[in-house]
């Protein structure tokens, strides 16, 4: 039986019209000028600490910077999106934990934050409901719709996207309630406090070469809004804006198969097949799974996949052979070949 809260939601869009993508009105955005500012000034000191990396900082600490990039995009993705927006798995509370710090050294804001944009994004994915409506142009998509207020669709619509699944998660409510305090001391305090405290680097060094991990971060992760709604193939629905890239695949672990996930949302893998190749996130979740912290892993059966292709898809869909029941040699000799279509 429905809550009430949930019947209020569902109240609150009953009556508004479906929304047909791509489109975008001529809405007046107001630009945030005071987030514009700090935007500026951050991209602007990553521009120095990327100097810095070529002049005087410490190896260890350019080291250390790509390493909690590698945290952070990991806690975003296989975090923020694939476990508490889409939840295509589940994870005991030591991998929770782990998640939710390192999402919070992307600067990001906070998981349900985070979630909430990406399940509206999904639900009106390139209409005006869209945070990041791609139909609004590359910059718009990749990081305008952050330095402006939002439209007023995305503020009607987002009323009814349920997230009381992450407002009862004990560990994602207390990040939020916390927000602030996370993303300062994740984001900028601890991981400039390394480098100074273990090998001796200066403020300065450690400092801004942090920023320009952190502004790395962001962009890369932007990229999954901006570059795969704009270049690639869409194998599996060419109606759909959203593609299959494979510099973003690169830059965001295993997240360029765009309209793979479009499709697919639930598959914990976001690629056909998983190709853990290029999908280290997969292979970061797959990691957990063999310990036993994530289980529950969704996924579509590949029939189901090529018979969709088929039907919606551009063309570009390579179907595979044999169709035979494989033994597990096999199971690896189809997934390589796979791979080097990609």
């Amino acid at each position: 039986m429905a809550t009430r809260a949930n019947q209020e939601l569902l109240h609150t869009n009953k009556d508004l019209p479906k929304l047909i993508a791509p489109q975008a009105d001529d809405w007046q955005f107001k630009i945030s000028y005071e987030t514009a500012a700090i935007f500026f000034c951050l991209h602007l000191s990553a521009i120095y600490g990327l100097y810095l990396c070529f002049t005087s900082a410490h190896w260890a600490t350019i080291i250390h910077g790509l390493v909690f990039l590698e945290a952070a995009l990991l806690g975003t993705l296989a975090g923020a999106h694939r476990l508490w927006s889409h939840r295509s798995f589940k994870a005991k509370l030591p991998l929770q934990i782990i998640l939710v710090i390192f999402q919070s050294m992307g600067g990001q804001y906070t998981v349900l934050n985070w979630a909430k944009d990406h399940r509206i994004h999904h639900k009106h994915s390139d209409t005006d409901a869209d945070p990041h409506n791609s139909t609004r142009g590359f910059f718009f998509s990749h990081v305008g719709w952050l330095l402006v207020q939002k439209h007023p669709e995305v503020k009607r619509r987002g009323a009814s996207i349920d997230l009381s699944d992450l407002k009862n998660n004990p560990v994602v409510a207390f990040q939020y309630k916390h927000g602030f305090a996370f993303i300062v001391m994740f984001t900028y305090v601890i991981p400039t406090l390394v480098p100074m405290l273990f090998w001796g680097e200066t403020l300065k060094n450690a400092c801004f070469v942090n920023i320009l991990r952190s502004i790395l971060c962001q962009n890369c992760t932007s990229m999954i809004n901006s570059f795969a709604h704009a270049f690639g193939n869409r194998p599996y629905d060419k109606e759909l804006r959203a593609t299959e890239n494979m510099a973003v695949t690169l830059a965001t672990l295993g997240e360029g198969f765009h309209n793979y996930h479009h499709v697919f949302p639930w598959d914990y893998r976001a690629a056909e097949l998983g190709i853990s190749r290029f999908n280290l996130t997969l292979a970061f979740i797959d990691f957990f799974a063999w310990i036993g912290w994530a289980y529950d892993l969704k996924t579509v059966e590949y029939d189901v996949v090529a018979k969709r292709a088929k039907r919606c898809g551009d063309g570009t869909f390579i179907e595979l052979e044999p169709k035979r029941e494989m033994h597990s040699k096999d199971k690896l000799e189809f997934d390589s070949a796979y791979a080097r279509f990609y």
